[in-house]
């Protein structure tokens, strides 16, 4: 989700850092971490190269564009049980995968998790809210989402439904709901999957540059 949260934070307030990897640990991975990072480079780039073999294994995009030109797609799946199955990929406008978030449960874990050689302060805390799509002009999809602020009196988040988006002022009618989902409660991990000189930790990526007004769809 990379610069996604800290518009999602001003808007939805479902967010506290635990663990910053630009501001509390270098993006360059440590010593623990090379075989982690070279693990799952080889391994995504091998197998979700493209958009459409990501569509095949269950990701579905679910966001714009964010500052540091990625695209997020999710599979619903918020538990990484292995290096093999991030709960998220990234792609550019042009479908050149980026990197890719891996997370577990707030509700499995009340500490940072510890896994895969990867330093806890890594792990970002992010809370539950719902993401949704809307029909928008010429066929696109306009992406947001939504958080306890939002919902209406005696609504909750768990089970979003698109008569609730309508009910809190979000969506004119349910036709106009393409889409809506929990992301619930997890700890999120970041990793860049294309080659990053900031290192495979860092924030931005200097090879990849946002396109003003693409990815639109």
């Amino acid at each position: 989700m990379k610069c996604i949260l800290a518009s999602l934070v001003v808007f939805f307030g479902a967010f506290s850092v635990a663990g910053a990897a630009d501001t509390k640990m270098s993006g360059i991975p440590t010593a623990s971490e090379v075989p982690f990072v070279a693990k799952i480079s080889a391994d995504l780039q091998s197998r979700f190269p493209t958009l459409d073999s990501a569509r095949r294994a269950g990701y579905v995009r679910f966001t714009n564009e964010d500052d540091t030109g990625s695209i997020s797609y999710a599979n619903n799946h918020w538990t990484s049980v292995d290096e093999a199955h991030p709960s998220q990929l990234w792609y550019d406008v042009n479908g050149r995968l980026l990197g890719a978030d891996f997370s577990v449960l707030q509700a499995d874990s009340a500490e940072a998790p510890q896994k895969w050689g990867v330093d806890p302060r890594r792990w970002i805390k992010i809370g539950a809210h719902d993401h949704y799509g809307l029909v928008g002009p010429n066929g696109t999809t306009i992406y947001s989402g939504m958080g306890m602020r939002r919902l209406p009196a005696g609504a909750t988040l768990e089970h979003p439904t698109p008569d609730l988006l309508v009910a809190a002022g979000v969506a004119k009618s349910v036709a106009d709901v393409r889409f809506v989902f929990l992301f619930p409660a997890i700890w999120d991990l970041q990793v860049w999957v294309l080659p990053n000189s900031n290192g495979a930790f860092a924030e931005m990526n200097p090879d990849v540059k946002p396109v003003k007004g693409g990815g639109s769809s």
